[in-house]
């Protein structure tokens, strides 16, 4: 499978990335710097590094980045600095998951394109029933407001859900929600829901980073699984944090 990957050298678009090329897709991720490549691919086998941003492509490349492709993996986030948390652009994922989106609509491919979006269980489903209580509320609302981040990932989660839906005959989504994101070195058991199954305010589980990856790359290379999360929103928890649930 030709696959791209933005965020690829991230915290978890490492592990994405990783697991991708052990199943011997062809992977291009495209990278703000390339300085650290070496350091997370060692076997750079299938992997072509584009160092760029989307969001600065003009329509030929990124329509001849497009070509062919069968999937769409977004790692990327805000960088934990002042300046990435606060500084432009504000709306990166949301901007970016829309430019790749419509150059996906507007170019002639002759299949659906699957688009996998890592995102947060801050962010509500809409589509289906998931209610916060009223503390919840007001913590997440002040959260949006202070943290530009979170109101970034909700507003590209929530353009895939309302404006591409779940019949478009171009692209094909699945956002992925983990709890806390941790470090770990190796995967172990994860457990997937529909929805939270804790506050993830007051009662957050926790899920590795390298679970979300090995995740978000089952969702692209195996087609049952695939077709079981397609246009949902799943959560994604470790088996370990969930004792006593």
């Amino acid at each position: 499978m030709k696959i791209i990957v933005v965020g690829g050298t991230g915290a978890t678009g490492r592990y994405f990335v990783n697991e991708l090329l052990s199943h011997d897709n062809k992977v291009t991720i495209i990278v703000r710097k390339t300085d650290m490549i070496d350091t997370y691919f060692k076997d750079k086998i299938n992997l072509t590094v584009i160092e760029g941003n989307v969001l600065e492509m003009d329509n030929v490349k990124l329509f001849e980045l497009i070509k062919d492709v069968d999937a769409i993996g977004s790692c990327l986030g805000h960088n934990l600095t002042l300046k990435g948390v606060f500084g432009k652009p504000r709306k990166l994922v949301t901007e970016t998951v829309q430019r790749l989106c419509i150059a996906l609509q507007e170019y002639d491919q002759n299949k659906p394109v699957k688009f996998v979006l890592m995102n947060t269980t801050g962010n509500k489903n809409k589509g289906i029933q998931e209610n916060l209580s009223l503390s919840e509320e007001i913590v997440m609302s002040l959260i949006r407001t202070i943290l530009p981040p979170q109101s970034d990932n909700e507003h590209a989660a929530e353009y895939l859900r309302s404006c591409i839906g779940k019949n478009n005959k171009k692209i094909e989504w699945v956002v992925v929600r983990p709890d806390t994101l941790v470090n770990e070195d190796k995967k172990t058991e994860y457990k997937v829901f529909d929805s939270p199954i804790r506050s993830p305010i007051f009662d957050a589980g926790t899920t590795s980073r390298i679970n979300v990856g090995n995740f978000m790359a089952e969702l692209i290379i195996n087609e049952t699984k695939w077709n079981e999360w397609k246009g949902k929103m799943p959560v994604i928890y470790n088996t370990s944090s969930m004792k006593g649930i």
